[in-house]
C-alpha cells in the first residue's frame, strides 16, 4: 500500500535555501528505493520552515531508503541547519480521485 510522508522541518534563520538545495539534489536512488514523489517547499508564511511531500511504495520503502548512503549524507550536511522543531503526519494512503 502507498505510504505517505508529509512533513515540516524548522531551520535555522536564513538557512531555508540552503535546506531546499540539500533537499532536492537529483538522487536517482530515491525512485529506485520506492520513492514516487519528493517535493520540497517553503511557506512564504513561514520563511524559516521547510515543507517535505513524499510518496512511497510502502513504509518499508520509506525506511529502507533512510539507510541509503546518500541519503545518510544528506541527512548529516542538513543536520546543522535545523532547529529541531519537527512536525507532520505519516499515513497509508487509502485512495485518490486521480488514479483509479
Amino acid at each position: 500500500m502507498t505510504f505517505a510522508n508529509v512533513g515540516t522541518l524548522g531551520v535555522q534563520p536564513g538557512k531555508a535555501e540552503e535546506l531546499v538545495a540539500i533537499l532536492t539534489r537529483c538522487n536517482p536512488e530515491m525512485e529506485q528505493a520506492g520513492c514516487l514523489v519528493y517535493e520540497v517547499g517553503v511557506s512564504q508564511d513561514q520563511p524559516d520552515t521547510v515543507c517535505v511531500v513524499e510518496l512511497w511504495e510502502s513504509a518499508e520503502a520509506h525506511r529502507a531508503s533512510l539507510q541509503l548512503p546518500s541519503v545518510q549524507a544528506a541527512i548529516g550536511e542538513a543536520r546543522p541547519l535545523l532547529t529541531g522543531e519537527m512536525g507532520g503526519y505519516r499515513f497509508e494512503v487509502a485512495g485518490s480521485p486521480l488514479r483509479d
